[in-house]
């Protein structure tokens, strides 16, 4: 990779937020008050959006990523999906890091490209899982050995954002990416079916993943529930573990054994200690970091990829089950 035009710490990092609406505007004051980062600009093609985002966090309102060539460093992509390949191939090709929002982009084709692209011009590819960022998530995966069974629930309430995907590349993808980093083996079978509720696209999800070294993964994703329930269970052959996403709460159950090793082992149940913090913060101090010292992120483009590919075979297997077109 290509060294940082600023790699002293004390040197704050040129950066910009591409696409500054409900998400975007959120880079952009996170950047604004982060003192490892200098928010040069915001780009949005809503030239009222930019503006108001702009005033709000004293930098530059631009309507082109052409226009910051030159001027930053690093660059925050959340600008909406189906825009992520030609936006994204603009940034990497003029030799900016890229923070992408998740999904990486709608098909495994245009993933690869993006991928492959960030390899060539060798600067830093960064995917926005955020709740790899999640101090829960990141507790639970320290503690998690030889998952056996994953269950995971992601249900939420409608909202208009992100309807341009299905609920597969809008909620469920963090879980496939989270699945996909707690076991250690390739797929073996996915089994998916869904439903249509309220967009022209899938809003109801469920798939089954199963793995070569036995390992089964049970992932159901809604965004037209009541209200949201997001929690994930993982049973291995030594403990349990049970995390509720919202509040980050972890709780821990494992055996303890008898100190002469007779009888049946005593449960230990504890509740354990995390400390809160907001993923969001946390996702971009990191891809922060990762710039300075040319580190690898903990969501690599090749880890995004991988999401999206799996996360198009759940789709083909969905309609297959309803019978329509993918």
């Amino acid at each position: 990779m290509r060294p940082a035009a600023n790699s002293s710490s004390a040197s704050p990092l040129k950066v910009a937020v591409v696409g500054v609406g409900y998400l975007g505007s959120i880079h952009a004051k996170i950047y604004h008050g982060m003192a490892e980062a200098e928010l040069v600009a915001v780009v949005d093609s809503n030239a009222e959006t930019a503006a108001a985002v702009a005033e709000q966090c004293a930098c530059d309102a631009l309507h082109s990523v052409a226009q910051l060539r030159g001027r930053v460093e690093a660059v925050s992509i959340a600008v909406p999906t189906s825009l992520h390949l030609p936006v994204a191939s603009e940034v990497l090709q003029n030799g900016m890091h890229a923070m992408l929002e998740k999904p990486l982009a709608p098909s495994v084709a245009e993933s690869q490209a993006i991928v492959q692209l960030a390899a060539k011009h060798r600067v830093i590819l960064q995917v926005g899982h955020l709740e790899r960022f999640n101090p829960g998530v990141i507790k639970l995966a320290e503690l998690t050995h030889d998952p056996r069974f994953i269950e995971v629930h992601r249900l939420g309430t409608f909202v208009e954002r992100a309807t341009d995907v299905d609920v597969v590349a809008d909620l469920m993808i963090h879980d496939i990416d989270i699945v996909l980093s707690l076991v250690s083996a390739k797929i073996k079978s996915i089994a998916a079916t869904g439903a249509r509720v309220v967009t022209g696209h899938v809003d109801i999800a469920n798939v089954r993943l199963e793995f070569d070294n036995g390992a089964v993964a049970n992932v159901v994703a809604s965004r037209v529930s009541r209200k949201p329930f997001r929690r994930i269970r993982v049973f291995c052959t030594d403990a349990y573990l049970g995390l509720n996403f919202i509040d980050q709460q972890l709780d821990h159950v494992f055996p303890a054994k008898a100190k002469d090793g007779s009888g049946f082992p005593r449960l230990i149940e504890q509740r354990v200690d995390v400390k809160p913090q907001l993923p969001l913060n946390a996702e971009l101090a990191h891809f922060i970091q990762c710039v300075r010292r040319q580190d690898t992120p903990l969501v690599s483009g090749e880890d995004g990829l991988r999401a999206v590919q799996v996360a198009q075979q759940v789709r083909q297997k969905i309609a297959e089950a309803m019978k329509l077109k993918p």
